[in-house]
Order: C-alpha cells, then sequence, then structure tokens
C-alpha cells in the first residue's frame, strides 16, 4: 500500500476539489472534521446520507431526505427499556402518562403509569408527580419526560410547576421547571433539545431547554388564544393543531407550526377535517397524528393526519376505537401511536388505544391504564421530534 502526503488538492482549474470515483476509504489516525452548523443554518438541497455537525445539539447528523430532513445520528448507550409485566414484557420505547382525573374523589391524581409501546398490555406503577393534579401538558426529550401545569386542588386556574422524571428508570418526579404564567389544558410539542409550552387559554408559546431546565422563556404567539389544543413535532417543526379559541369558546380546525430552534409566532399549515378541541396528538420523524377530540355537542373519533415536512390540509386516517375526548398528547414510537384513557362523554375510562403510523386505519385495543382517568399528560422517549 502506498502513501501519499499532501496539504490541498485542486481540480486543474483549481476551482474545487478533485472528483472521486469509485469506493473511498478514510485511513487518518487522528480525526476528519465534517461541515458544522447550529440547527437554523440546515442545508436543505444536499444529497440524501449527507453528515454534518450541529452546533446546537452537539451530534452528528445525517439528511434523510427532502421529506424527512436531518435526524440526528444517536448513540445507543443502554438496553431498551421494559422487561416487565403487561405491555412491558417486551422493550423498546417507553411512554407515560401522568395524573389526570380520575373520575372519583379526589379528582386529581400524582399517579404516573408506563408502557412500552411495542408489546401491547396493561401499563404498570412508574412512580409518583410531585403533586395531584389533572390537566397538565406534556413534552420529552430520550432522557426527561416532564409535566407542566394543571390544576390543583388549591389552584383551579392551573399552576406554574414542572415536573420531569428520567424514562430510564422508576420513581417519584423532581420539581425541574417553572412556567411563565399559570396554565392548564395547553398544547406541546418538543424536539431533542427545547420542550415548548403552547396555549392554555392564551396565545402565548414559551420554551425551555430540556437539559437545564429554569423558567421557560418566551418564544412567540400563535394566531389565536387557546387550550385544549394538540401539539406534535417533527426534528425541526412544532405544531398545535385545533382547540378551544378563548374567550369565545369556539372550536378550532386551524394547524398552525413553528421552527423549534427559533423564536417567532407561528405560520399557518391547514386545517383539520373537523374543527374540535381536546384530542390527543404524536407523530414519527414524518407524519403527525390528530386522534379523538370533543365536535360539539359530543364527542368524535375521528382520526386524521398530516405530512409535517410540506404544509396543507388533514387526511382522514380512520376512526378511534371509542369516541373521546379529554386526551392530551400522545406516546409514540417510530412506528406506532398509543394514546391512554380520556372521557367518552358520561365517564373517564381506562382503554388504550394504538394505530400503525406509517398506514391508515381504524384504532385497535392495546390494553388498559391501571385506572380510568382523562386529562392526563402523555409523552414517550422515541417521538418523532427527536
Amino acid at each position: 500500500m502506498s502513501e501519499v502526503r499532501v496539504n490541498n488538492l485542486t481540480n486543474e482549474n483549481n476551482t474545487g476539489g478533485p472528483t472521486i470515483s469509485g469506493i473511498t476509504t478514510y485511513s487518518g489516525k487522528n480525526f476528519f472534521v465534517p461541515p458544522q452548523g447550529d440547527t437554523a443554518s440546515r442545508p436543505s438541497d444536499c444529497e440524501p446520507g449527507s453528515l454534518r455537525f450541529n452546533t446546537d445539539s452537539a451530534s452528528l447528523e445525517y439528511y434523510r431526505g427532502d421529506t424527512i430532513g436531518w435526524q440526528q445520528i444517536e448513540a445507543e448507550l443502554t438496553s431498551p427499556l421494559g422487561g416487565g409485566t403487561g405491555s412491558n414484557t417486551g422493550t423498546g420505547t417507553r411512554g407515560l402518562y401522568m395524573g389526570g382525573n380520575p373520575n372519583s374523589s379526589p379528582n386529581h391524581s400524582n399517579t404516573i403509569d408506563f408502557f412500552t409501546i411495542s408489546t401491547f398490555g396493561n401499563s404498570a406503577d412508574f412512580g409518583d408527580l410531585s403533586r395531584v393534579q389533572n390537566q397538565g401538558t406534556s413534552f420529552s426529550s430520550r432522557k426527561r419526560g416532564f409535566l407542566a401545569g394543571g390544576n390543583t386542588p388549591s389552584s383551579q386556574y392551573g399552576s406554574t410547576d414542572t415536573d420531569m422524571v428520567f424514562f430510564s428508570s422508576t420513581g417519584n418526579a423532581t420539581d425541574f421547571a417553572t412556567l411563565a404564567s399559570i396554565k392548564k389544558e395547553a398544547g406541546a410539542f418538543s424536539n431533542a433539545i427545547r420542550g415548548c409550552h403552547n396555549g392554555g387559554g392564551a396565545n402565548t408559546i414559551q420554551y425551555i431547554t430540556m437539559e437545564t431546565g429554569g423558567n421557560f422563556v418566551d418564544f412567540g404567539d400563535t394566531s389565536a388564544a387557546y387550550e385544549q389544543n394538540m401539539g406534535l413535532a417533527s426534528t425541526t417543526r412544532g405544531f398545535s393543531g385545533g382547540g378551544n379559541t378563548v374567550p369565545a369558546y369556539s372550536a378550532s380546525n386551524s394547524i398552525e407550526f413553528v421552527i423549534i430552534m427559533t423564536t417567532g409566532n407561528s405560520t399557518d399549515f391547514g386545517d383539520l377535517t373537523i374543527s374540535g378541541y381536546g384530542g390527543s396528538s404524536g407523530s414519527n420523524a414524518t407524519r403527525g397524528i390528530f386522534y379523538n377530540r370533543y365536535v360539539s355537542p359530543a364527542v368524535n373519533n375521528t382520526i386524521e393526519f398530516i405530512t409535517m415536512a410540506t404544509t396543507g390540509n388533514a387526511i382522514d386516517f380512520g376512526d378511534a376505537t371509542t369516541a373521546a375526548y379529554g386526551k392530551t398528547g400522545a406516546m409514540t414510537s417510530a412506528t406506532r401511536f398509543v394514546t391512554a384513557a380520556g372521557h367518552n362523554g358520561s365517564a373517564a375510562f381506562a382503554n388504550v388505544d394504538s394505530v400503525e403510523i406509517a398506514t391508515t386505519g381504524n384504532g385497535v385495543d392495546f390494553g388498559d391504564l391501571s385506572r380510568s382517568a382523562n386529562m392526563g399528560g402523555q409523552c414517550s422517549n422515541g417521538h418523532g421530534g427527536l
């Protein structure tokens, strides 16, 4: 094997590097430096498989094409989670259901349940929140799950508290961050870095950096003041769909989005097929799912989806097993959408539904939550924003 040592390679016109064809390997003993930049400067006109270093997330990422965009290269440092009873006999992405209204006295809960999304079955006990609450809002990174705001026995109008747990362990939550004002019944979305709280009776979007916590920071505004709006995310975009506009209390069919690693006001994306509020929502890297909602004067079983890299109206996906509302967030993996509990118009229930995100069709029974509940926070460590 020959060895060539050079400082620079140029083409014959000194206008760029040479074209190398065939199979080329790199055998340097030290390192190579890929292109780098922050999330906002990601190029969109490159070839699939292109590699760069993201200075915001401090990680390598690669381009998966125009539909999916850039995705972080994640080292698998721990074994997949699971290996218990019920749905947790399998291993894979972990979903959490936190707090909620158990439809009995007292009407607040501090219970956290968990599921392994790859395996059908019932939930298992994870631990307790730092407070009893319902109508809180969940978002997550790969390591941490959060529940922000929600009303408590001492504050029916909401709170500023934000609890945090680590997905990899079971145990009680700790108080980790503080909303800028008291909130309940809001939407939420997150990527791997930022968790965003959206609405809750106002048109404000606020965010934290999930690794550090602290006080939430103003992000921008939505086009209207929403409550019980539905939130989801891709790796670059955060979405709000539907909701009840206040103070008029009129159901919306609007879908809006922001670029998560910037700040500013939301932009119109398109419309849901049916106006409503209080539904479940989640995503993988490509599709966002809106599941159930309240459509006056009754609950509804609609499922619809959007392709997040584009703009346009939602498309019918199928029907849920039960008409319901009072379902905030969802538990998703790269392939499966799971949503627990809710209210069927007369009482809270414990049913858990799921669909396969890449297909269309009706929801199927996944298992049961440990209790009847509605307005609990749902999140996972494998959703489409990561």
